[in-house]
């Protein structure tokens, strides 16, 4: 078996990066080994050529489709190549049948495969959701500015102005600011040389509001044609209701610097979600597929099961989305977000909407001595306490879970966007005893590999509890002992290593 070597391939099934999965036949002693084939769709018989070999899988490129999936459809898409849309070539109903098992196999790999995975839940739409869009500029051959998004692992630029998951609008105001840029001669950042001024075009839009924000990336904050530039986009789109200028002169692939600049409107937009009128400025978390954030939300409410006397911790909360949502069911709610101007919107918007139970304070929720110290000080007992986590993709850290258990809440409502560090956090909730409720996928990001889940976790009495197997060698000496990396060192009963508690 050689690089680029033609193999009769049959997929069998499709992993989140959109690679079709298929396994080796009459191959010697790489029988068996996986290959990977992009654009692969289960149920697909094809052949491929080999372009990588490690020892433990293969790498192909497809050459030949010999016998269609029943699952494949016609992509549709005209940037093909940029990386983003991972399940275009295939049918929707088989890439939420993917994504279950995504999130299943991670509990899975967690030790965890007893917990139930409902299907996946979604609000149908899978074109046009995104409310937010960071294009990168490139120039191109023929010396135009063009915006479009990164080809898979690499940083050429495959021109999409008018991506499918985005608004139309985004695509009309990409092309309107590429042209504005070639007229007044900006120069496009060179990620080489460092040189250059426009890097990239940030948009946002309020879903239910209509309202338009667009922000231009640029290496230092001066913009020639600033003046026309105002006048024109504002003449433009009637939508536009926050224009500015972000500056991030550091060569990085992060996207944003830290220092902001208004040319016209407002440094934010507004935008209606669970019924609350909330201000979103640029540097903020908001969910970008506005029905489904409705959707997981809702669950989210439902799973904490408020009765109007709890106090909801909310961390990671944003700009208080997910607290000001439940604040009508609580008695109190007190939320962390570690971007300042967050957490200053979060109190706006329980302002703006009359809500007088909510308190919000800039802090890093990934820090147990930040609020649940606080909110310990202040209220007492928090083992009647609910708390929301809606933690980035690396997950929750483990002093914040095991300062959750420290303070005896009974209750955590976990909402994430990466089922590895959801179905990892969760069993080390097990690990202090609490039970994992039933995991409920939500698809925010119809067409790419990533799915949000939500799940209740309850701390409830020893003899009710899931039960727990410590699957770490402990010595022989230790054997007989409850070891901490099995339940919280409060417990004391003995065990018999790799035995249910």
């Amino acid at each position: 078996m050689r690089k680029n070597d033609v193999i009769r391939l049959q997929v069998t099934d499709v992993n989140n990066l959109g690679c079709g999965v298929g396994h080796l036949r009459d191959a010697g002693e790489r029988e068996g080994q996986t290959v990977f084939v992009r654009g692969g769709v289960t149920g697909d018989e094809l052949e491929a050529q080999i372009i990588k070999l490690t020892k433990n899988y293969l790498v192909a490129r497809p050459v030949r489709l010999l016998s269609p999936s029943p699952h494949r459809i016609a992509d549709d898409c005209g940037a093909a190549g940029c990386g983003g849309c991972a399940y275009r070539s295939m049918t929707y109903a088989h890439e939420l049948e993917l994504k279950r098992g995504y999130v299943r196999n991670a509990f899975r790999k967690a030790g965890l495969a007893e917990v139930e995975v409902e299907p996946v839940r979604s609000d149908g739409r899978v074109s046009g959701y995104r409310n937010k869009a960071q294009y990168p500029v490139a120039r191109s051959r023929d010396g135009r500015t063009r915006a479009g998004f990164y080809a898979g692992a690499s940083h050429r630029l495959i021109p999409a102005e008018d991506c499918l998951l985005q608004p139309r609008l985004f695509g009309e105001v990409v092309r309107f600011l590429c042209g504005f840029a070639d007229r007044h001669q900006i120069p496009v950042y060179d990620e080489e040389s460092g040189e250059g001024l426009l890097r990239h075009i940030y948009l946002r839009m309020g879903e239910r509001s209509g309202e338009l924000m667009v922000c231009l990336v640029l290496t230092s904050e001066r913009l020639p044609g600033e003046t026309e530039l105002v006048g024109e986009l504002t003449a433009r789109f009637p939508q536009l209701r926050s224009l500015l200028v972000n500056v991030n002169p550091e060569r990085t692939n992060v996207v944003l610097g830290e220092r902001y600049r208004l040319l016209a409107g407002r440094a934010w937009i507004e935008d209606e979600l669970c019924g609350l009128r909330l201000r979103i400025p640029p540097q903020a978390f908001y969910q970008v597929n506005h029905g489904g954030c409705e959707l997981l939300y809702g669950l989210a409410k439902e799973r904490a099961g408020l009765t109007g006397r709890e106090l909801l911790l909310d961390l990671y909360c944003g700009i208080g989305s997910i607290g000001l949502s439940m604040a009508d069911t609580a008695g109190e709610v007190l939320g962390m977000e570690i971007v300042e101007e967050a957490a200053r919107c979060a109190e706006t918007n329980a302002a703006r909407n009359g809500i007088s139970n909510a308190a919000f304070f800039c802090g890093d929720a990934s820090d147990p001595q930040g609020l649940l110290e606080r909110a310990s000080r202040e209220r007492g007992d928090l083992s009647g306490a609910v708390v929301v986590l809606d933690p980035p993709r690396k997950g929750a850290t483990p002093e914040l879970i095991d300062g959750i258990a420290a303070h005896g809440v009974r209750r955590v409502v976990y909402v994430s966007c990466n089922p590895d560090t959801l179905a990892r956090d969760c069993a080390r909730f097990a690990s202090h005893g609490y039970r994992i409720g039933t995991v409920t996928p939500v698809d925010l990001f119809p067409r790419t590999g990533h799915v949000e889940s939500v799940v209740c976790l309850s701390q409830e009495s020893m003899k009710t509890a899931m039960p727990i197997v410590c699957r770490q060698r402990i010595p022989k000496s230790r054997g007989h002992f409850l070891s901490r990396c099995c339940l919280h060192h409060q417990y004391t009963r003995r065990l018999h290593h790799g035995k249910t508690l």
